[in-house]
This record gives structure tokens, C-alpha cells and sequence, in this order.
């Protein structure tokens, strides 16, 4: 699991994707993403945990941007 965790965090960092884009792109939960990065990451790789940190505080602040884009697209029909 803390590999997984390690691996999950250097995709995030190295892409600056989204949690649910890792967890697609490694084939799991987005609730095991959030755990691994929030829970175990911590525990044994805290200067990772940090830059990982960053990286999803901006996706939280941009969230609903992307949001509001989705929805305009899905009545725009495009």
C-alpha cells in the first residue's frame, strides 16, 4: 500500500491531474486514492504528502469552474 500511495502521489504531482484521473489511470476508487494520499502518504513520506497537497488544494479551488464548464456543455449539447 505504500507503494501504491507513492506511485498515486508522483502521477499527481508529475501530471497535475485530478484525483479521479489517477484513480482511472491505475484502475481504482477515487475513495482509495483519497485515502492513500490523505491517510497513508502522511505516515511515512511527509515532504511528498506536501507536494502532492499542493497540487489537489488547486484542483479543489478550481472545481467549480470545471463544474460550471460541464454543465454548460451538457445544455449547449457540445
Amino acid at each position: 500500500m505504500e507503494e501504491r500511495a507513492e506511485r498515486l502521489a508522483q502521477y499527481i504531482i508529475e501530471n497535475r491531474t485530478t484525483v479521479r484521473a489517477a484513480a482511472q489511470k491505475f484502475g481504482i476508487s477515487k475513495s482509495t486514492v483519497h485515502k492513500d494520499i490523505s491517510e497513508r502518504l502522511p505516515q511515512f513520506n511527509r515532504a511528498l504528502y506536501i507536494q502532492v497537497k499542493e497540487v489537489l488544494d488547486v484542483n479543489k479551488a478550481q472545481r467549480h469552474i470545471r463544474g460550471g464548464i460541464a454543465t454548460r456543455k451538457k445544455y449547449r449539447g457540445t
